[in-house]
């Protein structure tokens, strides 16, 4: 009988409040949501119920900086997964990119999501969210290798660290070539969603993409890098060296500013410093181009962005300026979470999955039914 009472007190009173103490340490809260009340999210409390309840980050994983060597190191080199094709493409002035594909064999008309990666990514680094949402969806899934990524020829002396709309258009333009019956969705990651939001604003009514998730942006990239833990921007400046500069050299003897931009030491000195190996005359050219925060008012598909309030490389004070804006936009969305770190964003204890991958998949689900219902709705009235 005692040990029955003892039980019973340990079920109803001590765990309960241990669990309670777990979720404050580790910083679990309900996501904090920035949006029109008039726009496209209006009714997004009713579509996706795991923004009303707390995301409850890995305990483990509650340090920002253990999350972000979790997700980077750990998960990244332990996906197993094997692209059915990586397909090079040959754009209008002679640089490469590629289409990494998976899922290529679905059904014509099955939806295809079209991926940008991050900074330095490629194929492999990309094989845990290529994974997930394919598994979450059951979609195609066409990752956009940009110019000397994943070990890409580079012919031309070109090379952009957030991509450029022009090479994104003639990529899109071949998935849709490809798969002419299969509706298009995006989803940039970290400095993807730098191309994204920036092909979105510029398309505007008339992207093929029908709606979009962007994992982690820096949103204004004239001030992105300024507040990243000087770790990361180091380790990343270096990584970008390694990655563009230093394998072709002979690509860039004859770049007047290559001397200056190997001495830089950290991103955000760096990004200021290349605009010459992007292909512009000054960094005002290139901003101009490049920089999502010009057309980010332009949107006119549904958007969703989150960010983690102790992501140490894309600051979240990065998207304090535009707090006030974002409310009166009808097609934009902001999620954020007090935990996550860079692109993370861990649940559960013994296998942490991804938070963020499940929030995507739903969206873009629920996008697409409603499309579809809008289809067959536009089919049964010019019958």
């Amino acid at each position: 009988m005692l040990k029955s009472n003892l039980f019973s007190q340990i079920k109803c009173r001590i765990l309960p409040k241990l669990s309670s103490q777990v979720e404050r340490w580790s910083g679990a809260e309900t996501p904090t949501l920035y949006y029109s009340k008039l726009g496209a999210f209006q009714q997004v409390e009713l579509d996706l119920p795991q923004l009303t309840v707390p995301y409850r980050p890995t305990p483990w994983l509650s340090n920002t900086h253990a999350h972000l060597l979790y997700f980077d190191v750990i998960r990244k080199n332990n996906v197993q997964l094997e692209y059915d094709q990586i397909e090079q493409l040959t754009m209008q002035d002679g640089g490469v990119t590629a289409i990494a594909w998976y899922g290529k064999d679905l059904p014509a008309d099955t939806p295809t999501i079209v991926m940008m990666h991050t900074i330095t990514g490629s194929p492999d680094s990309m094989r845990e969210l290529v994974k997930d949402l394919h598994r979450y969806t059951g979609w195609r899934v066409a990752l956009c290798v940009r110019r000397g990524h994943g070990n890409l020829p580079m012919p031309v002396g070109k090379f952009c660290l957030f991509g450029s709309p022009d090479d994104l258009r003639e990529q899109i333009a071949h998935i849709q070539q490809s798969y002419p019956q299969s509706t298009l969705y995006g989803v940039g990651s970290s400095a993807g969603t730098s191309l994204l939001v920036r092909y979105l604003g510029e398309e505007g009514e008339q992207s093929p993409l029908r709606a979009a998730f962007a994992l982690c942006p820096g949103y204004d990239l004239e001030t992105g890098f300024d507040h990243m833990h000087r770790f990361y921007s180091r380790y990343m400046a270096k990584k970008v060296l390694n990655t563009f500069v230093h394998p072709h050299v002979s690509v860039w003897q004859s770049n007047t500013g290559l001397k200056q931009l190997i001495a830089q030491k950290e991103l955000s000195q760096l990004h200021r410093s290349y605009f010459e190996f992007a292909g512009y005359a000054s960094y005002a050219d290139y901003d101009q181009a490049i920089n999502p925060i010009h057309v980010f008012e332009q949107i006119k598909v549904p958007l969703i962005i989150l960010n983690a309030e102790d992501d140490p490389v894309c600051n979240i004070r990065n998207f304090d300026p535009y707090k006030d804006r974002v409310r009166e936009l009808d097609h934009v969305m902001v999620v954020t979470t007090k935990k996550g770190s860079h692109c993370g964003f861990y649940e559960g204890m013994r296998n942490p999955e991804a938070w963020s991958t499940k929030l995507m998949a739903d969206f873009l689900k629920l996008q697409h039914a409603r499309i579809l219902k809008e289809e067959k709705t536009s089919k049964l009235k010019a019958s």
